[in-house]
């Protein structure tokens, strides 16, 4: 049988910042039972009608098998709800990778550690939007 690994903590927690559009997370490990908060409030309440943004919070967890021993605590601000919850996802991997560097290569290979660039694009000027540009008419 295999010894399990004594979880290693920098202090009292582990730092992960998760970012995706202009949603910022900032996820804190914990030694614990597997309790999730946001803002101070339950995940479950943060997210209510929103079950596959909670699986998905969870998903990194779930992969590296630390699915109850963490208590997270999560400050999330800006963005609307999707991006947030990218931004934890994000956030909770990097948090992690500070517990244990050997998960790096099992977080990378199913894209938990990619950083998603997009964001939306600027109003230019003389046009209505970003790229739409008023009707054009020859005379």
């Amino acid at each position: 049988m295999e010894k399990e690994k004594e979880i290693q903590f920098n202090g009292k927690y582990n730092y992960g910042l998760g970012r995706r559009k202009t949603a910022v997370a900032q996820v804190r490990l914990y030694k614990g039972k597997g309790n999730v908060v946001i803002n101070n409030r339950d995940a479950r309440e943060y997210l209510r009608g929103f079950n596959d943004f909670i699986k998905k919070i969870n998903a990194p967890l779930v992969l590296t098998g630390h699915k109850d021993k963490f208590d997270i605590s999560i400050k999330v601000k800006g963005g609307g709800i999707s991006s947030q919850t990218d931004a934890i996802l994000l956030g909770i991997a990097r948090a992690l990778l500070s517990v244990d560097g050997e998960l790096k290569s099992t977080l990378r290979k199913v894209g938990y550690l990619t950083r998603d660039p997009r964001k939306k694009e600027r109003n230019k000027p003389g046009l209505k939007g970003a790229r739409k540009a008023p009707q054009f008419s020859k005379r």
